[in-house]
């Protein structure tokens, strides 16, 4: 999850190749800050790389369990670009055709259906993997019958349900701001998730993956320009404060004359 933050600064690379898009000083900066800590945080997960594999899906191999981790971050590479692609493709099919976030988010997910058939045994395997799992017992009283669910599948279930939330929230995120702003809320989220998981599960976390977690977060809001944002935000706020009080103080010599 730290890796795939790289999000962002796929996008720039992508905006600066396929928009011709020119960004400051300050934005370069902080492409760099995630970029060093998704690397420091990579590295550091290299060395508990371990086969967390169900004893069902094992299956013997001439290579390491390091050699299909390094394959992973290649995957992972690859995807960050095109999901880039995709990103800026939708922002000028927007801005082109009008907004339909709806239409948009049905094709992105019913097109690439048949491309599971390639992993169907895989998923049949995964499949019966969570049949297996300890069920759950709900009491069903007007029915007088109990209804036994295994926990695999409630989680999927609730899974699927928040997925969709997020998913067709940012579609629509996408209708309404740049490309890049979409990749940044998102990078935020997962942020979010990774303390959570943490939190929840219990996860160990060094002084490392929290050196690089900070990195990709100070980074990302400063791509925001969120400091400036405060401070003008806050200059603005003090000279609303001091016009009320030069009005105020103007008032109150004209409503003592009256008073005379």
């Amino acid at each position: 999850m730290i890796f795939r933050s790289g999000s962002l600064m796929a996008n720039m690379i992508m905006g600066i190749i396929l928009l011709k898009k020119s960004y400051n000083l300050r934005q370069y900066s902080s492409v760099a800050m995630i970029t060093v800590g998704i690397i420091l945080c990579t590295l550091v997960s290299s060395g508990d790389v371990k086969d967390n594999t169900h004893h069902s899906l094992k299956a013997d191999s001439a290579y390491s369990a390091f050699f299909w981790w390094t394959v992973g971050i290649g995957f992972l590479t690859v995807a960050l670009l095109i999901s880039a692609y995709m990103g800026i493709s939708q922002e000028v099919l927007f801005k082109r055709y009008g907004k339909h976030a709806s239409e948009a988010l049905f094709y992105t997910h019913i097109l690439p259906m048949p491309g599971f058939l390639v992993m169907a045994s895989n998923i049949a395997q995964h499949w019966k993997i969570a049949l297996s799992t300890q069920p759950l017992v709900f009491s069903l009283p007007l029915l007088e019958w109990n209804l036994n669910l295994p926990l695999m599948l409630l989680y999927l279930l609730w899974n699927m349900v928040t997925q969709y939330v997020c998913i067709s929230s940012v579609y629509v995120l996408t209708t309404e701001c740049a490309s890049l702003t979409v990749t940044l809320v998102v990078t935020l989220r997962k942020f979010v998730s990774l303390l959570f998981s943490i939190i929840y599960f219990q996860n160990p976390f060094t002084l490392s993956h929290w050196l690089g977690t900070m990195l990709v977060f100070l980074g990302t809001v400063l791509f925001a320009d969120v400091f400036r944002q405060l401070f003008e935000c806050a200059k603005s706020r003090t000279k609303q404060l001091e016009t009320e009080i030069d009005t105020e103080d103007t008032e109150a010599p004209t409503d003592q004359s009256r008073l005379l």
